[in-house]
């Protein structure tokens, strides 16, 4: 930063600020993304641990969901946050996978390391990892297999993989069934799945096998008034986006009366108007109400005795699944409300499940939004529950869009290995190097599902890669956690949608190549409190300042 031996300093940089460059920038980068990986790596695969994550409140999440992890952890390192987002947008694309791509990218990161350490530059590494990533997606396309929505038991098998680790094997079977059926309820003319259209409902009490699917909506209200009857069969439904209750005025305004009779007409024209909304929902045929605002107790009054269930304060989006559900339309005015806006089902009931009352909206003829109740024991197993399911729907929802699948089971990376060292000798120079080390690290997947079972991880990879080479090759061989033994997964029924793949892949490779190509890190401390943006903490090593849990 500045000259010696009596020359002019030149100072480009605030007083307390800090700046490292080159190996040593990269280094800390690596080692903070790498220890990032290390925290979710144990969780990984049927036999993985759980984490319990506590706040600062006392609350306590039990989980071993890679990306929950992730985001309740307080990391502030900003290499490790770029690991974050790989999770994050894992989740967002296909809901499954984020653990096996945090994982994925610590391993290349950690061999990029080891290539730096021989002298190679990063620009060079960059390159054959972004080909190696290329041609990845490219083999993973010729493994895959077709799977079309009419496969049923094929698609309870993708539910069942996802969960699998996070719900009692005694019932994944049942809940694999609920999570096709609803996936199959909602998806659009055009094969898409939009999983928002499956609400899911949680309540502590029962066991998990008495999670159900409700084909309609379950809406979390209860009756408005006590006289409005407790079950309508056969209900015609009215959608209200307006309050049903006498406007006030935006500005202030006084009415001025001067005899007892002109506050009684006043009185009785409020009246009039509060009745006069009632009739108009009676003219339509509406037996059921959801209004998303206020409702006057006058009108409640009314509505009941005309025998109409009425629930107020419902949420825009419950509404709008309501419409789906049962075919309605949501109406913004009482004056334009028709029976052709009127929705349909079968049944709409109010029932207690535990302590609150909920409207069970049922017998939706071909509903396009359901809900899925899951019950359980304790808030922290219907939470992992609910994460659970969450994974299974966009699971089966992708694969039914994508219409591909492929084996999982640590078969799929095995044999990405060694179809990646093949491609490398094709490439040369030292790319090839960096191809080689991309192909090393995809084997980090099977050999921490072997450490998580208790098994030898070396006698692991030995036994799968035999499997997978030779004139009698299974390139669909994995591991068996429960026996140790290298069997087709196929058979077994271990599968994945091939986005889980090829989107991990990517994502990791595209954020090992970042963080790898970083040389310069400055950090301004401007604050006690530490850096801007992610900075280092003074008093912290640099590089480690801001990380934990």
């Amino acid at each position: 930063m500045a000259q010696q031996q009596g020359n002019p300093q030149y100072v480009i940089m605030r007083e307390g600020s800090s700046r490292t460059r080159g190996r040593d920038a990269q280094g800390m980068n690596l080692m903070a993304a790498r220890a990032v990986a290390e925290a979710v790596r144990t969780t990984l695969g049927p036999k993985g641990m759980d984490k319990m994550l506590v706040d600062s409140t006392g609350d306590v999440i039990i989980t071993n969901d890679g990306v929950t992890i992730l985001k309740e952890m307080d990391i502030e390192h900003p290499a490790a946050k770029m690991i974050v987002e790989i999770a994050k947008t894992q989740d967002n694309e296909v809901g499954d996978g984020t653990t096996t791509a945090v994982i994925i990218a610590g391993e290349l990161l950690k061999n990029a390391e080891n290539l730096l350490d021989l002298d190679i530059h990063p620009t060079v590494i960059a390159t054959g990892y972004r080909q190696a990533a290329t041609k990845a997606v490219e083999i993973l396309s010729s493994l895959a297999y077709p799977v079309t929505i009419k496969d049923e038991e094929l698609l309870k098998k993708f539910a069942i993989t996802a969960m699998t680790g996070k719900s009692p094997e005694f019932v994944g079977e049942k809940l694999a069934d609920l999570v096709v059926k609803s996936v199959k309820a909602v998806i659009d003319e055009n094969g898409k799945v939009n999983v928002d259209d499956i609400k899911v409902e949680k309540k502590v009490g029962g066991a998990i096998g008495d999670s159900e699917l409700i084909q309609g909506l379950v809406i979390d209200k209860e009756r408005m008034h006590q006289n409005m009857p407790k079950t309508v069969k056969n209900a015609k439904i009215a959608l209200l986006d307006t309050a049903l209750e006498i406007q006030k005025t935006e500005i202030d305004a006084k009415i001025g009366i001067s005899s007892p009779d002109q506050l009684q007409s006043f009185l009785d024209q409020e009246e009039k108007m509060l009745k006069d909304m009632v009739t108009k929902v009676q003219k339509t045929g509406a037996n059921v109400v959801f209004c998303q605002k206020g409702v006057d107790d006058l009108v409640q009054h009314y509505l009941a005795k005309a025998g109409i269930m009425a629930a107020r304060r419902v949420k825009e989006s419950d509404l709008k699944l309501l419409a789906k559900a049962t075919g309605a339309k949501v109406s913004t005015s009482l004056d334009e409300l028709t029976k052709d806006d009127l929705g349909a089902a079968g049944l709409v009931e109010e029932r207690k499940i535990g302590d609150e009352g909920m409207i069970f909206v049922e017998k939706c003829k071909n509903p396009k939004a359901v809900s899925f109740i899951l019950k359980g024991a304790t808030t922290h197993v219907v939470d992992e529950l609910d994460r659970a399911i969450h994974d299974a729907l966009r699971v089966v929802g992708v694969v039914v869009e994508d219409k591909k699948y492929v084996t999982g089971g640590g078969s799929t990376e095995v044999e990405l290995a060694l179809r990646l060292k093949e491609y490398a000798s094709t490439v040369g120079g030292r790319e090839q190097l960096a191809i080689e080390a991309f192909a090393e690290a995809m084997q980090v997947i099977p050999r921490t599902l072997a450490e998580n079972a208790g098994l030898d991880p070396i006698d692991v990879l030995v036994s799968l890669r035999s499997k997978h080479e030779g004139k009698s090759a299974m390139k669909t061989a994995g591991i068996n956690v429960f026996t140790g033994e290298a069997v087709d997964m196929k058979k077994e029924g271990v599968i994945e949608p091939l986005r889980v793949k090829t989107q991990g892949i990517s994502g990791a490779a595209e954020v090992a190549v970042m963080i790898m190509r970083i040389d310069d890190v400055l950090a301004a401390s401007k604050l006690s409190g530490g850096a801007p943006g992610g900075g280092m903490p003074p008093g912290m090593p640099p590089g480690m300042g801001g990380m934990g849990m």
